[in-house]
């Protein structure tokens, strides 16, 4: 029998009524969202279910509303005994990560995570920053090609290795537009820039993990129950101190998704499960081994279709 990984989606899987399916089918779920709630002290509940989009996706909105929508699914597998071997989310989604893990409690990960937007959207003035998806193009070509703007334009780095052919860059706006045209004079398939407020997982988001730092030393972070494969190193952690570590680097550092993939097929997982809205991290699986067993949870239906298949497994 194989081994199984819970996945963990991050931003832009983000849609207005996200979980709400979940809320009133499982109270298990429910009491998740009334928790997020109490502990912001504000109604993200409201804002999840009504929108208005724009709203929800501002980063210091999106973070918390996407853990609370994952954590509400993760509580209704539990409940039916869906359990996993590895855990792993893309940016954002390591916090539910960690709290499928055991490392984080639910109420703290959602808090941490608001003020991680929150810092994150503070770190560079609006329109300083940008980040663009590079469609078509190898990982060390694109990296000596960053190397290159960022020595002679201005910052940019590579920040998601999503799957093969498909890297996204971040940085100073003039750096990722610089690096975008280099990328397609050299046989990039496409470019896409992102509708995003900053540059994610690049040296400029540094000052937002300064003061994630004082945040998270307010919370207690324990060693992982199930092994947590970090966006950092691509590698399981379940040390307290390495999680803690992580998380501050995750900021601005690339999220070695691609990696981290590998690394739990190498680990004899053959089963992954996206917990929470969307099927983005589904596809990825699926663009790095075609042959992977994938599914997407992110309706009570999907559940139940998911409970039938690893009955006839």
């Amino acid at each position: 029998m194989g081994k199984t990984a819970f996945l963990f989606p991050g931003q832009g899987s983000q849609a207005v009524g996200m979980g709400q399916a979940f809320m009133e089918a499982y109270s298990v779920s429910k009491d998740v969202f009334t928790e997020a709630d109490n502990r912001l002290d504000f109604e993200l509940t409201k804002l999840i279910m009504n929108g208005p989009i724009e709203t929800l996706t501002r980063t210091e909105n999106t973070q918390p509303a996407l853990v609370t929508a994952s954590v509400a699914v993760l509580e209704a597998l539990r409940e039916k005994g869906i359990t996993a071997d590895y855990t792993a989310g893309h940016s954002l989604g390591e916090y539910s990560a960690l709290v499928a893990s055991g490392s984080l409690t639910f109420s703290d990960a959602v808090f941490a995570v608001r003020n991680r937007g929150l810092y994150m959207e503070e770190a560079v003035p609006s329109g300083e920053g940008a980040m663009a998806a590079i469609m078509g193009m190898e990982r060390e070509d694109l990296q000596q090609i960053v190397d290159d703007v960022s020595a002679s334009t201005a910052t940019v780095q590579l920040a998601n290795l999503n799957c093969p052919g498909q890297i996204v860059i971040s940085g100073a706006k003039a750096g990722v537009e610089k690096a975008s045209e280099v990328a397609k004079e050299n046989g990039a398939r496409r470019i896409i820039p992102l509708q995003v407020s900053g540059p994610f997982h690049s040296s400029l988001m540094k000052p937002a993990a300064d003061k994630l730092s004082s945040i998270l030393a307010g919370i207690e972070i324990k060693d992982a129950s199930i092994p947590v494969i970090a966006n950092v190193t691509a590698e399981p952690s379940t040390s307290a101190t390495d999680i803690h570590d992580q998380l501050l680097k995750q900021i601005y550092s690339p999220v070695l998704w691609e990696d981290t993939v590998r690394k739990l097929m190498d680990l004899g997982v053959d089963t992954f499960i996206e917990v929470g809205p969307g099927n983005v991290l589904s596809g990825l699986v699926k663009k790095v081994n075609r042959r992977a067993a994938v599914h997407a949870v992110g309706t009570p239906e999907q559940l139940d279709q998911l409970i039938e298949k690893l009955g006839e497994e």
